[in-house]
């Protein structure tokens, strides 16, 4: 079988060449087959369980809370976003089934936590310390350029078009907004989530010196 990115590359790494590695964190199955999954390379041949669970020794202390009402297709893009900046946890608020498409696997990797509305997600926030921070450009954002996110805090985030609920404007303690300058009234909601946090990530995240030093 051939295993491409639809662009002619193949995606992953074969067989294992033996001897194989020694320990618990291998999966005899994926050394002995291959392994296409959708992970880095430092990750080649984990099972999944060992994956997730050296993850979580380096997981960031951001949440990330999306909005699903209308089975929009770009929260699979949110939580892919979310697997790649290491969110401590992802948060579906609405209908329990989301569209997975996007997330390419990722999910997987990721602790994901079911609300059935805002009003659940802020009762959790709550009792977790976590103040909720809302994503969207509404009247009275303060600009997200301009402003320190809270080391620990949720970033919530709603569905592509209608942006987010009142409900969840309500339950937000703070609302940025991401500057633009185009003819367009918004970016995409997955464009959006990236940017939000990349922007936590900048402040507060341990980037290694490529240079090594």
């Amino acid at each position: 079988m051939q295993y491409d990115d639809g662009y002619g590359n193949e995606i992953g790494v074969g067989p294992h060449p033996v001897p194989w590695p020694e320990g618990e964190r291998y999966d005899p199955e994926l050394l002995a087959q291959g392994d296409r999954r959708n992970v880095g390379d430092a990750y080649r041949y984990w099972t999944r369980e060992a994956i997730v669970a050296d993850l979580d020794l380096r997981r960031h202390d951001f949440h990330v809370a999306v909005e699903n009402w209308s089975h929009d297709f770009n929260i699979g893009s949110v939580v892919r976003t979310a697997n790649a900046f290491l969110a401590k946890e992802i948060h579906i608020v609405g209908r329990r089934r989301w569209n997975r498409r996007g997330a390419m696997v990722t999910d997987r990797y990721q602790h994901v936590r079911h609300h059935p509305d805002t009003a659940d997600l802020t009762a959790w926030a709550e009792a977790e310390g976590l103040p909720i921070i809302g994503i969207d450009n509404l009247p009275g954002a303060v600009p997200l350029e301009r402003t320190e996110l809270p080391r620990r805090c949720v970033l919530l985030f709603g569905q592509e078009g209608p942006g987010l609920t009142d409900g969840a404007r309500a339950h937000a303690s703070m609302v940025c907004s991401i500057a633009q300058f185009g003819s367009t009234r918004s970016i995409n909601a997955g464009a959006a989530a990236a940017i939000a946090m990349h922007a936590w990530v900048q402040r507060y995240a341990d980037i290694p010196d490529p240079r090594g030093g």
